[in-house]
């Protein structure tokens, strides 16, 4: 079971860089082509937009579950050092709770947006909303295992 999350994480490592690799060639590209030939790549900036909100959504779920998000836990290690297991575990309820309404809007804006079709890219607008039904699921899992083993999904804990 850890090899097969473990896997699944770096298909997601994977897929974010290869998403900004993409970017970087479609931007660089276009602002050559504009600067240099009077011309540009039309949908170019659609599809930049796009990648960066899979970029931010899935990265906000791969640093929650490597725990790289920002915190400030000083106050509450410092005062309530017994205290601290419970606070994380309603954190962790509060970010579940969170999720789900990231995910549940998420969802009624990929299902209402998905025959929207771009004229740029003929691409469905809904696929901005599905990173989110994405992200949204992946956070709500982590938070989820993190209420009752809050060590679980560490990368420390998937490494063999």
């Amino acid at each position: 079971m850890k090899k097969i999350i473990k896997w699944l994480w770096e298909c997601i490592d994977i897929l974010i860089t290869t998403i900004l690799a993409i970017m970087v060639v479609l931007v660089f590209t276009n602002v050559v082509l504009r600067y240099g030939f009077s011309s540009g790549i039309r949908s170019s900036v659609e599809l930049s937009r796009l990648g960066l909100v899979w970029i931010v959504l899935l990265g906000a779920a791969v640093v929650l579950r490597r725990g790289e998000h920002l915190a400030v836990s000083e106050f509450s290690e410092r005062f309530f050092p017994s205290a601290v297991p419970i606070l994380n575990r309603l954190i962790w309820l509060v970010i579940l709770v969170a999720s789900s309404m990231l995910f549940i809007g998420a969802l009624n804006q990929t299902v209402a947006n998905w025959n929207n079709i771009s004229p740029l890219t003929g691409l469905p607008s809904a696929l901005f909303a599905l990173a989110g039904v994405i992200s949204g699921l992946l956070i709500g899992l982590i938070s989820l295992v993190r209420i009752f083993n809050p060590n679980w999904l560490l990368d420390k804990d998937t490494e063999e």
